[in-house]
């Protein structure tokens, strides 16, 4: 019986050391990363290399690419994000679909999707599948209840890992929220291995959220979500120029901002909470800001200004708390790319010295996406990734599931 036992456990071995080769590199090896934000603009990869062998962690940025949303699927993760929002996309072929149908369908979209872009991306950088160690994919958030313990990010990793052969880290947030956190941002703990302190990192994405380093990296970590960024001037923008976003700020700049509205935002529930917190479509959204200007008539331009305003206001606000340790502050997210949203924020940090995170290495497109690497390659290596002082979690922990290619 025992010599039976010990031949089962030889085999066994046999057969997962070849599935396990594939750590043998993961300190060094390549790794990809994929982030779709609460924007919903596109879904952005990378492929990296990661060292850290003197102490600080440098990254070399292989090949990038963008790979927009098909306009069905575009449609129904939009929807998703709503509380009942698929009810409206229930009709022909998909009349008896429930939201839960439509989860399961476009978790497989996204998985499909998913495995084109990974493939695209390895086509353009002449690198082979098996050269990579794993992906990391946020998936697409369509829900968000710290306040209930759960955080639900659409992706069908079975089908990515199945169609590249590539190793999968997904579902990041789930395994902090198992022990207390709201599993976001994730991001600072990326941030702090990355960039040297004595500065804040501002992510301008759907939502804000920063990151505060202080000069002493062995200090606690600050993070936390701000508040709204792109997410309601991009839908406000393709509701009234049918354009995905406002290029460079300037319908904005073109407009009034309206003080009796922006005060109005500025009551958001939100905005007000404590740290630790984070946010997202479910609290701020479109429906919302219509449900506000019905008492206003305030023209769609100066609506659009305004909400520029809001942001540079509540992000500003935040990190000038931090003013008397810090006045360096790196910006990356699409917002990065919104020239009259920074000059607003520079209105609101004047001693701050501002500049996107091209200035430290990384285009400001990229930076979540290589976040996601460094999270699938802490994963990989058995480390944990979460920070307790930006989430509220008990303790440390490794995150992410794994699904082998």
């Amino acid at each position: 019986m025992t010599a039976n036992f010990d031949d089962f456990l030889d085999e066994l071995s046999a057969q997962t050391d070849p599935q396990f080769d594939l750590i043998d590199d993961s300190q060094n090896g390549l790794y990809i990363g994929m982030m779709s934000g609460t924007s919903l603009d596109a879904l952005d990869v990378v492929l990296c290399q990661f060292d850290d062998t003197d102490g600080f962690l440098k990254v070399d940025l292989v090949a990038t690419h963008s790979k927009a949303f098909p306009k069905e699927l575009h449609q129904i993760l939009t929807a998703l994000c709503t509380p009942n929002g698929t009810n409206a996309l229930a009709q022909g072929e998909f009349e008896k679909f429930s939201e839960l149908d439509f989860w399961g369908l476009a978790s497989r979209l996204y998985g499909e999707l998913s495995a084109q872009a990974v493939t695209e991306l390895l086509e353009k950088a002449g690198i082979l599948p098996d050269e990579v160690v794993a992906i990391g994919i946020h998936g697409q958030t369509v829900r968000h209840r710290p306040k209930w313990r759960f955080s639900l990010q659409l992706l069908d990793p079975n089908v990515l890992a199945e169609r590249t052969g590539i190793t999968v880290v997904s579902d990041f947030r789930r395994r902090d929220m198992a022990v207390g956190g709201q599993g976001a941002p994730l991001v600072p703990a990326f941030h702090r291995a990355m960039f040297l302190g004595g500065v804040v990192v501002l992510n301008l994405g759907g939502i804000a959220n920063i990151t505060v380093l202080n000069a002493n990296l062995d200090d606690e970590v600050i993070g936390y979500d701000t508040g709204v960024a792109n997410l309601l001037m991009d839908g406000w923008t393709a509701r009234h120029l049918g354009q995905p976003y406002d290029k460079n700020g300037d319908w904005a700049r073109g407009g009034k901002i309206d003080v009796p509205l922006i005060n109005k935002l500025l009551k958001h529930p939100f905005l007000s909470q404590t740290t630790p917190k984070s946010t997202g479509r479910e609290e701020f959204n479109l429906d919302w800001l219509d449900s506000i200007l019905t008492n206003f008539d305030t023209s769609p331009q100066d609506v659009q200004a305004t909400l520029c305003e809001f942001t540079a206001l509540t992000a500003g606000c935040e990190i000038d708390k931090f003013s008397k340790q810090i006045d360096h502050l790196y910006v990356c997210g699409g917002g990065a790319y919104n020239g009259y949203l920074l000059e607003r924020l520079q209105v609101y940090l004047p001693a701050w010295q501002i500049a996107t995170t091209e200035v430290v290495g990384i285009n400001p497109t990229w930076v979540e996406s290589v976040c996601f690497a460094w999270l699938a390659r802490q994963t990989i290596l058995g480390q944990p990734a979460n920070l307790p002082s930006v989430t509220g979690a008990d303790k440390e922990v490794v995150l992410g599931t794994v699904c082998f290619g």
